[in-house]
């Protein structure tokens, strides 16, 4: 593909998780996404067969962000100041949107993991490595005495995508970043944060 084609195909893909964010998947339309990315019936077409194809593309896309967007949040500091790097990026994350839109993978699991299996499987799969990879830096701080460690790292995770994500949720219905700040806010107290460290790290 030319250089111009991938930048097309970019456009595309970027403006198209915009208004998915924004209206859903189903109740968008190709127009919608003509208007929005500004290409013709004809460019879209040549990269996507159609709205299913596209938004695939836009959630692989995604994802991809994502793994790299928590990559990069969690790679600075001791473990417990990694988690809390990564809470203080996921609402800031949101604030650059003033709290508008949620999540694209949690809108997707709300409206298709009952009518698209092929959307289902791939929103399991980013909510699956990113549980992964959260629980694997608590672990690393639990052995640290960063946080606490009387649950398993792995309820521990489960529990602090599971309220990220109703926090998300609930600040885009309320249009108010209350939601999610509390949110982060409990998952720091629930966690129990020392993020001076009582060991020295190997």
């Amino acid at each position: 593909m030319t250089e111009k084609g991938e930048k097309t195909r970019g456009k595309i893909l970027e403006e198209s998780a915009r208004v998915f964010v924004s209206k859903g998947f189903w109740a968008t339309s190709i127009s919608d996404i003509l208007k929005a990315s500004g290409v013709t019936k004809g460019n879209l077409y040549f990269h996507f067969s159609g709205k299913e194809e596209l938004a695939m593309a836009v959630l692989a896309k995604e994802r991809e962000d994502f793994m790299a967007f928590l990559d990069q949040a969690l790679s600075s500091g001791t473990p417990g100041e990694a988690l809390n790097n990564f809470f203080e990026q996921a609402y800031a994350k949101h604030q650059k949107t003033n709290f508008i839109g949620g999540c694209i993978f949690g809108n997707t699991a709300l409206e298709a993991s009952e009518t698209s299996p092929l959307f289902a499987g791939l929103v399991t799969d980013v909510f699956s490595d990113w549980t992964a990879k959260i629980e694997g830096k608590i672990a690393q701080a639990q052995h640290h005495q960063e946080i606490r460690s009387d649950l398993s790292s792995a309820e521990l995770a489960t529990m602090i995508v599971a309220t990220l994500e109703g926090g998300i949720m609930q600040t885009r219905l309320l249009k108010s970043e209350a939601p999610l700040r509390v949110c982060l806010q409990t998952l720091r107290t629930l966690l129990d944060m020392n993020l001076t460290p009582k060991k020295e790290l190997n």
